[in-house]
């Protein structure tokens, strides 16, 4: 990890915490850290900042921290994604936390398998767990919101359009497209399919609730690599 981030139950004091997790863990064997060090930190959804390392023990860390620096900017950018089998779902929740998106909808598809909904990596805690390992590679404090749609057609329909307003609404999806655009400023919405790509008629109805088709080429890309390939080549 390249950010000790902290949650509220670590302080004791307005000025310290108390660590004696995983965070411990990577001090010791990560960092090295000895008494005196200084690490870098940042408040879940605040300020980050740098910590000084008053008591090292084998099982408890007690940190003097400040805090001054702001996280770094998130995109401009809503990420429609349908769901991805489970252990795809583990990396892109992390890649996704640290390329800086905001928001991402998890939804439904006609190639998305059932059993993919029943995953525990669906539960709340178990995705938080996925995002602040995103944060903590990129350094950033602020958690992107994670909304799921289990019902493709009612939420393409009732709810995109108003997401999408004022947005460029583009659909990630192989075929013969225009070229995605690149170095955009603008605010984006972004729809990625399964394996396998959207179907005719989920691509059709998310045209018409506003967004267009674009492609990155012949080649056909996992779904994690075509969310990195999308994001680094809009922004």
């Amino acid at each position: 990890m390249n950010l000790l981030l902290l949650e509220e139950a670590d302080f004791i004091a307005a000025d310290r915490v108390v660590l004696r997790d995983r965070r411990l863990v990577h001090m010791q064997d990560v960092h090295r850290a000895t008494v005196g060090d200084n690490l870098r930190v940042g408040r879940i959804g605040g300020l980050m900042g740098n910590a000084q390392v008053l008591r090292l023990e084998a099982h408890e860390a007690e940190l003097q921290v400040a805090f001054d620096l702001p996280p770094p900017a998130k995109l401009p950018l809503t990420l429609l994604l349908a769901l991805p089998r489970p252990k795809m779902l583990r990396r892109v929740l992390q890649t996704v936390a640290a390329m800086g998106v905001p928001k991402v909808v998890l939804v439904n598809s006609y190639r998305v398998e059932k059993s993919f909904w029943q995953t525990p990596f669906l539960e709340p805690e178990a995705i938080r767990e996925q995002l602040i390992l995103g944060l903590e590679q990129a350094r950033d404090t602020v958690l992107p919101e994670i909304v799921i749609e289990k019902r493709f057609k009612p939420f393409v329909e009732d709810r995109l359009p108003a997401m999408t307003a004022g947005t460029l609404g583009l659909i990630g999806h192989p075929g013969d497209y225009p070229p995605c655009p690149r170095g955009l400023d603008e605010p984006v919405t972004l729809a990625i399919g399964p394996e396998g790509g959207w179907i005719p008629y989920e691509v059709d109805l998310l045209s018409k609730a506003g967004l267009q088709p674009v492609q990155l080429g012949a080649r056909i890309l996992r779904v994690e690599t075509a969310v990195t390939a999308l994001l680094a080549r809009l922004f």
